[in-house]
């Protein structure tokens, strides 16, 4: 058993940073002695060498407790996703590294190659070929579906640069959308019973942002606002039926909102200033 400032010590993390995620229930030690000291043994340090890979992944402290807490939880299987995705990380960074190699000697490389979406091409790939008939079913045709991988293939770049603004990483959202691959058959049926409801949600997601720009006088962070706000999300959040979507996304609904193609359609819509008013309670209601 260890104390806490021997794990500290042995792993290089802050006594207080131990202390923070036992108060999170992230890590809690195996025992407290009658004194309260806490005492760490070999499968919590397990437990820690798995939390400092997931971080070193860019995940967050929720996210990796509902991955450990998940009743299914392998910490084999655990170690072979992290090993795949620690190695797309390690290959990404390699090629920055030569980019930046190239740039540090002068050449002039306006390239965005090195964020290859190569591992999400691949899943779309595989399944092609094995989901014929989900992809006929919602692409037409196999061929409609071959259209779609070029044009993946020849967006790449701007594609990848979307994926790190909206994911954090190329590699995060390469596993989202294989999520999403996975679970399509299930994400589709959840779409087509919402179909039918589609003019219902439309039409209160228009009155809901009636209601939020009622009087733009108002404070964004006063409850009347940030109360319409959060059903307007938690509507959007629904519709989106579970797929991922990543953490920077409500940071490019902002950014569209200050689009000014975008600003005049919503303007026209809901009165002058609504689009920054909007964009303004969205930005208090996520950064407060």
């Amino acid at each position: 058993m260890r104390t806490t400032s021997q794990v500290a010590k042995l792993t290089g993390i802050s006594v207080r940073t131990l202390q923070y995620y036992d108060e999170i229930n992230l890590l809690n030690p195996s025992q407290l002695t009658s004194s309260g000291y806490r005492l760490y043994d070999d499968e919590d340090l397990k437990k820690l060498q798995q939390i400092l890979f997931f971080k070193e992944l860019d995940f967050k402290l929720k996210e990796i407790k509902a991955i450990i807490g998940q009743p299914d939880y392998c910490q084999i299987e655990v170690y072979k996703k992290q090993k795949k995705l620690l190695s797309l990380k390690r290959d990404r960074l390699n090629r920055l590294i030569s980019l930046l190699d190239k740039l540090e000697k002068g050449e002039s490389r306006m390239s965005f190659t090195e964020f290859d979406l190569s591992e999400y091409i691949d899943a779309l790939e595989q399944f092609k070929t094995s989901e014929p008939d989900q992809i006929i079913k919602y692409w037409g045709s196999v061929e409609s579906f071959d259209k779609l991988i070029e044009k993946v293939k020849e967006d790449e770049p701007h594609l990848a640069q979307l994926a790190v603004k909206q994911f954090g990483s190329v590699e995060k959202y390469t596993e989202a959308m294989k999520n999403n691959l996975a679970h399509f058959s299930e994400l589709m049926e959840q779409a087509d019973g919402m179909r039918e409801s589609i003019d219902t949600l439309m039409k209160k997601n228009d009155d809901l942002h009636v209601c939020l720009t009622a009087d733009m006088d108002r404070e964004v962070s006063s409850p009347e606002v940030q109360r319409a706000l959060q059903e307007i999300i938690e509507l959007s959040q629904d519709s989106l039926m579970g797929m991922a979507v990543g953490d920077g996304y409500w940071n490019m609904v902002i950014e569209s909102y200050e689009n000014e193609i975008n600003k005049a359609i919503t303007d026209q819509k809901y009165g002058e200033g609504a689009s920054d008013y909007i964009a303004d309670a969205l930005r208090y209601y996520f950064h407060k």
